[in-house]
C-alpha cells in the first residue's frame, strides 16, 4: 500500500510540474543546438592504411608461414609507437610547413590496428579536412621511407591512402547526440527541481493538502461569500434599521 501510494505521488508531482519539466528539457535541447552549430568548430578525419610484410628477401626465399606473420604482428606494436614518434612527426611538419609541434600533431593522429591483423590504419583529425588527408598521407609517406634507416627494414607498403573528398563530413562534434544527450539532462534536471519544488512547498491551498497534512477526513466546509452579495447583504441590513 505505501509503494502504491509512493508512486501516485511520484505521478503527481511529475503531472503537476510538467510545464517546468517540458521547458528544462527544451531549453537545455536549444542551447546544445545553437553550441553544436555555431560554436563548436567542426573536426575532420582522414585514414590511410598501411601493409607490414615480411622483409623482402629473394625470390626463392619469399615463403610465408605462421611464425614469420606472426613476427610481423609483434612488429606492429613497435610500429604504432614509431609512426607517432617526434623522428616521424617532425619530418610531416617539415614536408607540410605546419605550424604546429610533434608533441601537438601527435594528439589528432591515432594509430589502430585489427587483430591478428598485418594492416595499420593511421587516423588523423583535423580542423580542416584537406589537411587531415595531406598530414595522412604524409605520415604514411614518412614512415615508409624512415622504417629503413631506423630498423632496417623494408617491409611497409601503403595500402589505401586517404583521399580528398567533395563534400566531407566532420566527425566531430555529433550535433544530434550532443542535443540527445542535453535532453535527457534537461529532463533529468527537471524532474529533480520538480521534487525539489514539492518537497519545499509547504503551502496549504485546498481541501486536499489538509487531508494530507493532518492524515484526517474532511467533516464539511465553509464556502466563502462573493463580494458583491456581501455588499448586497449590508445595504439591505442598512435599509431596514432605516424603516425601523
Amino acid at each position: 500500500m505505501e509503494e502504491t501510494i509512493s508512486l501516485q505521488d511520484l505521478f503527481k508531482t511529475i503531472k503537476k510540474r510538467m510545464s517546468l519539466i517540458v521547458g528544462l528539457t527544451f531549453l537545455a535541447v536549444v542551447i546544445a543546438g545553437i553550441i553544436s552549430y555555431f560554436f563548436l568548430t567542426p573536426i575532420y578525419q582522414s585514414s590511410t592504411q598501411i601493409l607490414v610484410n615480411q622483409q623482402k628477401a629473394p625470390q626463392q626465399q619469399q615463403q610465408y608461414d605462421s611464425q614469420d606473420i606472426q613476427t610481423n604482428l609483434q612488429l606492429i606494436n613497435t610500429y604504432n609507437v614509431i609512426i607517432k614518434s617526434p623522428a616521424i612527426l617532425s619530418k610531416v611538419i617539415q614536408n607540410l610547413d605546419l605550424d604546429t609541434t610533434p608533441a601537438e600533431l601527435t594528439n589528432n593522429i591515432t594509430v589502430t590496428s585489427e587483430q591478428n591483423s598485418q594492416v595499420v590504419t593511421i587516423s588523423v583529425q583535423d580542423p580542416e579536412s584537406f589537411r587531415a588527408v595531406d598530414i595522412a598521407n604524409t605520415t604514411a609517406a614518412v614512415f615508409q621511407e624512415e622504417i629503413k634507416t631506423l630498423m632496417n627494414v623494408d617491409n611497409v607498403n601503403i595500402l589505401s591512402p586517404a583521399i580528398q573528398q567533395e563534400n566531407p563530413s566532420p566527425v566531430k562534434p555529433n550535433k544530434m547526440l550532443n542535443m540527445a544527450i542535453a535532453g535527457v539532462i534537461g529532463l533529468m534536471l527537471g524532474v529533480g527541481i520538480a521534487f525539489l519544488l514539492e518537497y519545499l512547498d509547504t503551502s496549504i491551498r485546498k481541501e486536499q493538502d489538509v487531508e494530507d497534512l493532518l492524515q484526517l477526513p474532511i467533516l464539511g466546509l465553509i464556502s466563502p461569500f462573493p463580494e458583491n452579495k456581501d455588499v448586497d447583504v449590508m445595504t439591505n441590513v442598512k435599509s431596514r434599521r432605516k424603516k425601523v
